[in-house]
């Protein structure tokens, strides 16, 4: 997998005024070749080996919808762990616009081992990055990643599959709603090595009188044929 230094140059080289421009105007944004395709192949190949993961879930059981999620237990994969550090920087960034905008006091530290000290405070110890698997018939319903009484406004999911080869189908899902509003949906197809970040639960939407709070759930499209898999970069740690 690629070294520290080339992660975290690539995400600095990313137009982090356009994500940021983005997800003030959609409510989410697209991150382009966040990861290349051996680096997507390498992650892929890790959901087969029990002894990464913390836990498994099977999502039938608890009718969050058709497929399986492991969350990977701490030594993180070296590469999970340098996206969840390298990232949270600038999404710190946006995401303490969007307190001050909804008359939040609180301030997000600047980096991701200081925000991991409020988590623990919290006893919110268990790491939350994911893998997620589909396979023909495959869905995921709308929902939100919360953990705990401490969340992270934003996440980053990462597809690692490819479209139209791997598997057909399975769009990711964006739900919002806005207050006395109809809801609002998109299906946004991603490529692989391709990463999007979206609100965790909330954003603010400017209105007449300030902004508001609009509430979002995400999710995956029925899965055709083949398989998707994607990783999933939650910053917050759970319960």
């Amino acid at each position: 997998m690629s070294g520290t230094l080339e992660i975290r140059e690539r995400i600095a080289r990313f137009d982090w005024e356009r994500v940021t421009s983005e997800l003030d105007e959609r409510g989410y944004a697209r991150l382009p070749g966040l990861l290349k395709s051996a680096e997507c192949r390498a992650i892929d190949e890790l959901y087969d080996d029990r002894k990464r993961f913390r836990s498994h879930i099977d999502m039938a059981l608890h009718r969050f919808g058709e497929g399986e999620y492991r969350y990977f237990d701490r030594p993180l994969p070296p590469l999970v762990e340098q996206l969840r550090r390298h990232l949270y920087p600038p999404l710190a960034r946006v995401a303490n616009q969007w307190n001050k905008r909804l008359g939040r006091d609180d301030r997000l530290p600047t980096s991701h081992s200081r925000f991991l000290k409020r988590c623990k405070a919290h006893d919110q110890l268990r790491p939350t990055p994911l893998l997620l698997r589909y396979r023909t018939g495959g869905f995921n319903c709308l929902h939100q990643d919360l953990y705990g009484d401490v969340a992270f406004p934003l996440q980053v999911a990462c597809l690692l599959d490819r479209p139209d080869e791997d598997f057909t189908g399975g769009e990711f899902l964006l739900m919002e709603q806005r207050p006395r509003m109809q809801a609002r949906a998109e299906a946004i197809r991603l490529s692989r090595g391709e990463g999007i970040v979206f609100p965790t639960r909330e954003r603010p939407v400017r209105g007449t009188r300030g902004f508001y709070r609009a509430q979002l759930r995400h999710g995956v499209s029925r899965i055709h044929s083949g398989r998707r898999t994607t990783l999933g970069i939650i910053f917050h740690d759970a319960r």
